[in-house]
């Protein structure tokens, strides 16, 4: 017999990206949600983890739904940095966040040199009040790729009106 669905918490209607009746409350250990709209992990990890009132998203390289590993959605720092930020507004959409529930990023760059053309490009998704910031050399050489970011969200999700 399948163990009965947890009452639902003070958050408890609204979209669900958990399989159960209600969306997880703030004081959740951890949950690790179901993405459908967004494309699987390349490897062996969760795209987020949502836990304690935080969300916890890997970094996310540059590519688009239904792309192969290594096919990256634009050649150009700007275009792959506006890429990997879209992936992470994907995410926080399918748990009815949005980018400004972000509190912190790290941006991987394979090239220092890139730094100025990925901050430009990088401040069209926070115009006002950007979330915290680090910037660190990416240790992974794939043919392509300048970058990957990842983000943590505090979760405190829109209900449905």
């Amino acid at each position: 017999m399948a163990d009965p669905a947890p009452p639902a918490g003070p958050k408890g209607q609204g979209h669900n990206p958990f399989g159960h009746s209600h969306l997880p409350d703030a004081n959740d250990v951890r949950a690790v949600p179901d993405l459908p709209k967004h494309p699987k992990p390349l490897g062996p990890y969760s795209h987020c983890v949502v836990a304690i009132g935080f969300v916890f998203i890997s970094a996310q390289a540059p590519i688009v739904a239904g792309a192969k590993a290594g096919e990256w959605a634009a050649p150009d720092i700007a275009g792959q940095t506006r890429q990997s930020l879209k992936n992470i507004a994907s995410i926080l959409d399918e748990l009815r966040l949005s980018m400004a529930s972000v509190v912190k990023t790290t941006v991987f760059l394979v090239d220092p040199a890139d730094f100025q053309a990925m901050n430009e490009a990088y401040k069209e998704s926070f115009p006002e009040e950007p979330p915290a910031r680090s910037t660190a050399k990416l240790g992974i050489a794939s043919p392509g790729l300048k970058i990957a970011i990842e983000a943590i969200a505090v979760y405190e999700p829109k209900q449905d009106d």
